[in-house]
């Protein structure tokens, strides 16, 4: 049973410092995920003290680096709207919002929530608070932090897809645990005005990048999207409301790793097999990625048993560094584009089927050299005909081992887990860091039978 102790309404430090209003246009990579669901995540860490010390010291903290954090990125703390004399939705900021900061507190058991076990997909729900989502409006980010008395601890972040992809999401959340960890002891106590008017400042890699002119369209990518929106579910629609995904009904949670060891295992079986092959691709990708991908979405095809003829895989991009025009690392908001491969389900199960995997994967990765635009016009439809198309079987992904979730420290350590919750009504597979940084860790949600499947192959596989 998880126990709503308060919510607190933070504002950010040095108000008078920020703009009176601000907006920020929704780019075409953000109108992409406009009604995509929220992305949640939950960072699971250890806190073997007496509440009283979480209490009375560790959550001012908190409070205060969030208020500190939340100086920098103030869009945040703003709503999504879609303004009547606006060919497409802002978010709009305005002096005197602030953010929603649940606290609670919870009688379930820290390890098994923490641990690698399997638990029924919906057991981790109460951990989150939700978005503020209506036709008319939408917040942007939600907070929530439980106690576990005694044990540990849990912050639960949901945001909006269509405002943070998961770099400006993740950039976020390590900028709040660095300022967190950079308070000393007494820090928590109120200051003097010229105290507080100093917020702390940031490492340069966290520092966010507003100027949405860096975003150019030259083939109307903007007006495709919002074409397709304004179509989907009725004439002219300009409702903000996400999909509401269901969670399958007797779906469980499942997190696995792959070692660095297991992973070159695995590019060295890809080689052997691909050497015996007559269209030997000499282009193959053998990268982290790739493979650990390539693997589990062998796996779970195998552990589905799927009827559908086809297969397709979903993944990101990062487009920050792959722009014929400079994109700095910072920039806040999405800025990623997809790549679809496809391939019969049949090949996929055949004995060569992690080789034609990651060939398939190193095909989509290969038309990068033609611009990671190419194909950007067909974007909103593959996420459209994903919902629709009984005939094939789509995996996507979450997350990146590059946003290094591990290393997200608040000043009591590495967190024990961190698991994206958002994959049950997506059905993505989620892809991180390791918490001893050996390798990565492969997430997703399935019926039970089909994970206890897939991690029986999971293992034989890496075994064999």
């Amino acid at each position: 049973m998880t126990k709503i102790i308060e919510i607190f309404n933070v504002s950010p430090s040095s108000p008078q410092e920020l703009p009176s209003e601000a907006s920020l246009p929704l780019t075409f990579f953000d109108i992409l995920w406009l009604r995509l669901p929220p992305v949640q995540r939950i960072f699971f860490y250890e806190f073997p003290h007496q509440p009283s010390l979480f209490f009375n010291t560790f959550l001012p903290k908190l409070k205060q680096s969030l208020s500190l954090a939340l100086f920098h990125f103030y869009p945040l703390l703003g709503h999504l709207i879609w303004p009547i004399d606006s060919h497409k939705p802002i978010i709009k900021y305005t002096k005197g919002n602030t953010l929603s900061l649940t606290l609670a507190e919870s009688d379930a058991d820290f390890n098994l929530l923490s641990g690698n076990n399997f638990c029924e997909a919906t057991q981790v729900h109460h951990l989150l608070s939700s978005l503020s989502i209506s036709h008319d409006q939408a917040s942007v980010l939600a907070l929530q932090v439980t106690l576990f008395p005694n044990t540990g601890f849990s912050i639960g972040v949901t945001s909006h897809h269509a405002v943070l992809d998961g770099k400006s999401s993740t950039s976020f959340i390590k900028s709040w645990a660095y300022l967190c960890r950079s308070l000393e002891i007494g820090d928590s106590e109120p200051k003097s005005k010229s105290e507080s008017e100093s917020p702390l400042l940031l490492p340069h890699e966290f520092y966010p990048f507003y100027d949405r002119k860096v975003i150019k369209d030259p083939n109307g990518f903007e007006a495709k999207y919002l074409s397709d929106w304004l179509k989907h579910g009725g004439t002219n629609n300009r409702s903000l409301k996400v999909w509401d995904l269901e969670v399958p009904e007797d779906s469980v949670r499942g997190l696995f790793q792959l070692s660095r060891l297991d992973i070159e295992k695995l590019k060295q079986f890809i080689v052997s097999r691909q050497k015996g092959l007559r269209n030997e691709n000499k282009n193959l990708h053998l990268s982290t990625f790739v493979v650990s991908l390539a693997y589990a979405c062998i796996c779970r095809v195998k552990a589905d048993e799927s009827e559908n003829k086809t297969v397709k895989i979903a993944f990101s991009v990062d487009c920050r560094n792959r722009l014929t025009w400079p994109i700095p690392a910072t920039y806040f908001g999405n800025c990623i584009g997809a790549r679809l491969a496809a391939v019969g389900t049949s090949e996929l199960l055949g004995e060569n089927g992690l080789t034609v995997a990651v060939k398939v994967l190193s095909e989509a990765l290969e038309t990068l050299k033609d611009g990671v635009l190419k194909g950007a016009e067909n974007w909103s439809s593959w996420l459209l005909d994903g919902v629709v198309n009984a005939d094939v079987k789509t995996y996507g992904t979450a997350g990146s081992p590059k946003f290094e979730v591990y290393s997200t420290d608040f000043g009591c350590g590495k967190p024990k887990k961190v698991e994206v919750v958002s994959i049950d009504r997506t059905g993505a597979i989620s892809i991180s860091d390791c918490r001893n940084g050996d390798g990565v860790e492969i997430g997703f949600v399935s019926k039970k039978k089909a994970m206890e499947t897939f991690a029986s192959l999971f293992v034989k596989g890496i075994a064999s």
